[in-house]
This record gives C-alpha cells, sequence and structure tokens, in this order.
C-alpha cells in the first residue's frame, strides 16, 4: 500500500509540473506580445518650458504703470494711488493654467486701460507637445484678428514698366491703401488712419512668434478710443496685452506710435521675465 501510494503521488507531481511548464510557456508568449506592443506605442511629445505662471498684478513695474496710466500721477499719494498701481487680479479657476490683471485711471486729459493676460498651454494628446500646442492657440488669435502676412514686393512689382507712371497711384492700389470704413484696422468712423508702418502686422522680436494690433473706435462726435494688443508666444505660454486709450476732449484721436511703442517695450519687459 505504502508503494503504490508513491507511485500515484509521483504521478501527480509530474503531471501538475507538464502542465505549470505548459501554462508558464503560454504566459511567457503573451507577455512578450504585450512588450512587443509597448515598444511600438507614440512616445510621449516633451512637456513644455513652463509649469508655473508669474502673479500677474506685479509682473508689471509701477515705474512702467505710471508711463502707459498717466493719470497714476494725478492721484494723491496714499491708499488711492496704491490702490491704481495695485490694479485687479481677473477671476480665474486655475491660477497654474491662466491669469490675469486689469488697471484703469482717469486723468484730465484720457481714461487709459490696461490688461495683461498669461495662459499656460496643456496639451492632452501625447502625441502633440505643450509648445506645439500652444502654437495652435496662438495662430488661432492671429487669424482672428486678420493680421496680414508680410510679403515684400517683388522687384518685378515694383518696378514693372506697365504699371502707371511714378507718383500716379492707380485706382486698385488707391482702393488698397483708402481706408475701408469704420471698425477697420486702418480707419476709425471720423476717416483718421494708422500709418503704413503701424498697420497691424507680426512682430520678429518678440518671443516665439507675436503679433500687433491697432484700433480705433467712435467718431468725429465723441472721443475717440484707440486699443493696441499684443500677443506673444514663448514656449507654452501665451501672453496677451491690450491698452486701451479714450481722450475726454471730442474728436481727439490718441497717437499710435505712442501707444504701440509703449505696449511694445511692456511686451519685451515680460518676456524677458518668463525667460528669466
Amino acid at each position: 500500500m505504502q508503494r503504490k501510494a508513491y507511485v500515484t503521488g509521483t504521478a501527480a507531481l509530474l503531471a501538475a509540473l507538464l502542465a505549470g511548464c505548459t501554462s508558464g510557456s503560454s504566459g511567457g508568449d503573451d507577455i512578450s506580445d504585450k512588450n512587443a506592443d509597448t515598444g511600438t506605442s507614440t512616445v510621449a511629445a516633451q512637456p513644455g518650458k513652463y509649469r508655473t505662471l508669474p502673479e500677474p498684478c506685479g509682473a508689471v513695474g509701477q515705474d512702467t504703470l505710471a508711463t502707459l496710466l498717466p493719470g497714476i500721477a494725478q492721484i494723491p499719494e496714499g491708499e488711492q494711488r496704491d490702490k491704481a498701481y495695485a490694479g485687479q487680479a481677473a477671476l480665474t479657476y486655475d491660477t497654474d493654467r491662466k491669469v490675469g490683471c486689469r488697471w484703469k485711471v482717469e486723468s484730465t486729459d484720457a481714461t487709459d486701460r490696461l490688461s495683461v493676460d498669461f495662459e499656460r498651454v496643456v496639451s492632452y494628446d501625447n502625441a502633440v507637445s505643450d509648445d506645439n500646442e500652444a502654437q495652435t492657440i496662438y495662430t488661432q488669435r492671429e487669424s482672428a484678428a486678420d493680421i496680414p502676412e508680410s510679403v515684400p514686393a517683388s522687384p518685378v512689382e515694383s518696378e514693372s514698366p506697365s504699371g502707371p507712371a511714378s507718383g500716379t497711384p492707380s485706382a486698385s492700389s488707391s482702393a488698397s491703401t483708402s481706408p475701408s470704413g469704420p471698425g477697420s484696422p486702418s480707419a476709425s468712423a471720423s476717416g483718421s488712419t494708422t500709418p503704413a508702418d503701424l498697420q497691424p502686422r507680426a512682430l520678429t522680436d518678440l518671443g516665439d512668434e507675436a503679433y500687433i494690433d491697432d484700433r480705433t473706435s467712435g467718431s468725429g462726435s465723441t472721443a475717440e478710443q484707440r486699443t493696441v494688443t499684443v500677443v506673444f508666444r514663448t514656449s507654452n505660454v501665451v501672453v496677451t496685452i491690450e491698452y486701451e486709450e479714450q481722450p475726454m476732449a471730442t474728436g481727439t484721436v490718441p497717437d499710435s506710435e505712442e501707444l504701440q511703442d509703449r505696449a511694445q517695450k511692456l511686451a519685451a519687459q515680460l518676456a524677458e521675465a518668463l525667460n528669466s
């Protein structure tokens, strides 16, 4: 009886071992297949450079604010002036993704408004990097603003012998350079125009890509408001600056060159701060 039990137990043990080997072989094939699939999967795109955003109301220095908002100098020193410098933070639900600040100051000459917004873009597609997603968002905004492409005229076009005589614009060229009516970036309702070198355009020396927009609104019977917008992208952060001025005097138009210069200087300061 003892020998019989031993033989039976040995046979059972061998059967179990054989079954285990068979099962292990099959399982090994499955793991190998899974590893092969993992090796051929798409590698996740690189995250963006920026993981946080600056405190927006502290991003603009007081000297810069005093230039952009001249009315601050007319406010008596103390709590009221400090409040004007402090600005008002924009409502946001995620300060790691989007923040902004607003300033508004009135003076005897004009009302000036400034807004600064920072947006940190994060891609939720492993095949698309944060930078590429930010570039898409920037391009959409540039297209919505209808910023023209900067394409220099070719020598053939500028020296065409079949064109009109020098100093005599053709009808088509006059139409292309004339104001296109109220609401256009090159004209206001009162007919004031923006010089060609100050028209809405791409900027080549700001961030990874940038543009500036310049528009007026109002009419000759009211003070005209000018709004200069600068948008630029650096890595996965898109920055938007809106600078507005509305004079108190009827029929007055804010100076385009002056407002654009101030807005671009602020944009350069913000870009430098982000990269420091």
